[in-house]
């Protein structure tokens, strides 16, 4: 280094001399340099393309046909809006399950569909409630701070998943995505209010909240999943004030939708020692839940723990615990999150006793999938060293592959032979899925009909409806008297009002007359429009010498804009 001497004029530092200014305010996200332009706009398109084909299927006679066509009377009534929350789904008073917002839903599309005969709108607004939670999720994932990339893949995949088809083209399976939609906005809000103390999001986090627990039960874990992101993922004081204001907020949203459940007429036969009876055996669908997830391959419209595998739910375990382990820069927090909230928005199909209901559907995963793809977040996946480019290119590859196991797997929702066709192959043991298909073959193919019958009668002879179907085939094949037990199970079982109908026959063929007349007296109150039987009834009062009874039976029909033979009419004196 020289020494200035005094004469030596003063040089200007060079440029490669001076110091370099600190650079001044916050320093740039990672991955700002990446932009995906309308985010939105691509996983609309994704939704519309996958999901397109469903606006042109029919009915799988799985629930759809009560929602649809045996609720037609109910669905007409828009008083019915506010009777639904004092109710319950399948019946109004013998029926655990409290579903009014999806009643509500159904009552609407009845309007807007033609009285129930336009199909396609029922799909319609099941993409459409399917494309706005993917939207909400992607915003939800926004607000958590996960890395916009990351952000859009993960939603994107959450749009195409096979594994949640039947939530979007299975009609009834729409009360999971509703679910989803009022449960992401209710967590939104939640995470804005916490962190700026708007009462705006404050009363619309309590609103959507209110909105959830009235679509399902399941919303009861949406309040911990709150906490969850909350203080763990986004490391915000449990006792904040404002976090402190939304405990009350969500205690007080419980409280009010179970006063309003508990004034509904729904009674719950389920007893605490049936629910802890069932719960561990089931304990191992988590398994099977996860390997659907992460490898849906043996994907089933109709799915039951017996003839669901778990080598796949393994593999995915391994998998997810390599995908975790290989990434250094993990956030443990986040990753336990999600899987925290995987476990409690399952908890709920757990808890559902086999005497219920013992179908695993893979709708159920609708909710759960969000911890799944929060886990996902914070796998070498997502945070690696390719560029992000190439990260785009490769998850876009993995989308469009989910997208073709997803078009694949969603055609057996387009009517009820292959959606109970794919139910007896994938589950072969389910003797509600073999009774099904058998009674929609048995005008095409009767004797693979009965076979299948046979089939399910060996598998449980105490399933609902299969006395009955049993009962009808017997007297198809000419065996009357053989089928009167069988009936008379049924009736016996579960009350259903079509064996009146087929005893009456029974009753002929053991020359009872008047049995007959009572059960095809006690079956027109429940169907009165059937034709067959208001003139059967009319000729056995006719050839039991009853001309007052036939003759009020006769201004009957005529009320009901029956025709009615004049032979008849002369011999009831009219």
């Amino acid at each position: 280094m020289s020494k200035l001497q005094p004469n030596q004029p003063l040089r200007r530092p060079t440029p490669k001399d001076a110091p370099v200014p600190p650079k001044t305010g916050p320093a740039p996200a990672e991955g700002m340099g990446f932009k995906i332009p309308y985010p939105l706009l691509w996983l609309s398109l994704a939704v519309i393309i996958v999901y397109f084909p469903s606006l042109q299927y029919g009915l799988t006679d799985l629930d759809d046909t009560i929602f649809i066509r045996d609720f037609h009377e109910y669905n007409e009534h828009l008083g019915n809006l506010v009777i639904s929350f004092q109710r319950g789904l399948f019946d109004a008073v013998k029926d655990p399950y409290y579903r009014p917002l999806f009643m509500d839903s159904m009552i609407l599309n009845y309007q807007l569909s033609d009285h129930g005969l336009n199909i396609a709108s029922y799909h319609l607004f099941n993409v459409i409630f399917h494309l706005i939670s993917v939207y909400l999720l992607y915003l939800l994932f926004i607000k958590l701070n996960v890395k916009e990339l990351s952000a859009f893949l993960l939603c994107l995949a959450f749009a195409v998943h096979p594994v949640l088809s039947q939530a979007v083209v299975w009609i009834p399976g729409r009360n999971d995505t509703m679910l989803a939609i009022f449960i992401f906005s209710f967590l939104l809000f939640s995470v804005d209010y916490s962190g700026t103390g708007k009462l705006r999001s404050l009363l619309l986090s309590a609103l959507f909240l209110l909105l959830a627990f009235f679509t399902k039960e399941t919303a009861v874990f949406a309040a911990p999943v709150a906490f969850v992101l909350l203080v763990f993922v986004l490391s915000r004081k449990w006792n904040d004030r404002n976090n402190l204001i939304l405990y009350a907020i969500w205690a007080g949203c419980f409280i009010a939708w179970y006063l309003v459940r508990a004034a509904a007429t729904v009674q719950i036969n389920i007893g605490i020692a049936q629910i802890a009876q069932d719960f561990i055996p089931r304990l191992p669908l988590i398994i099977q839940y996860l390997g659907k997830v992460f490898l849906p391959f043996n994907l089933s419209v109709f799915p039951i723990q017996q003839d669901t595998v778990y080598y796949y739910g393994i593999a995915a375990i391994i998998l997810v615990a390599a995908l975790v382990f290989l990434n250094k820069h993990r956030n443990l927090k986040i990753v336990l999150s999600g899987l925290g909230i995987f476990l409690m928005f399952l908890l709920p199909v757990l808890f559902v006793p086999a005497k219920l209901n013992e179908q695993s559907f893979e709708h159920r995963l609708y909710l759960p999938m969000i911890g799944i793809l929060l886990m996902l977040s914070q796998t070498s996946l997502l945070i690696n060293k390719l560029t992000e480019k190439l990260q785009l290119i490769c998850g876009l590859a993995l989308c469009g592959v989910l997208g073709i196991l997803n078009f694949m797997h969603q055609k057996a929702f387009e009517d009820k032979i292959p959606f109970w066709t794919q139910a007896v192959e994938t589950s072969p043991h389910s003797a509600f899925a073999n009774m099904m298909l058998a009674a929609r073959l048995d005008k095409d193919d009767f004797e693979k009909s009965s076979n299948l019958f046979r089939t399910a009668y060996k598998l449980n002879p105490n399933e609902k409806y299969l006395n009955f179907y049993y009962g009808v085939m017997l007297q198809k094949k000419d065996s009357v008297k053989e089928s009167e037990k069988y009936l008379l199970a049924e009736k016996n079982g579960s009350g259903y009002y079509e064996c009146d109908f087929y005893l009456a026959r029974v009753a002929m063929e053991k020359h009872d007359p008047n049995g007959a007349i009572g059960f095809l007296t006690t079956y027109l109150k429940k169907d009165p429009s059937n034709s067959m039987a208001n003139n059967n009834l009319l000729l056995l009062y006719l050839d039991t010498q009853q001309p007052e009874k036939a003759r009020e039976h006769i201004r009957q029909m005529q009320k009901s804009g029956f025709p009615v033979a004049k032979e008849f009419l002369q011999k009831a004196g009219m």
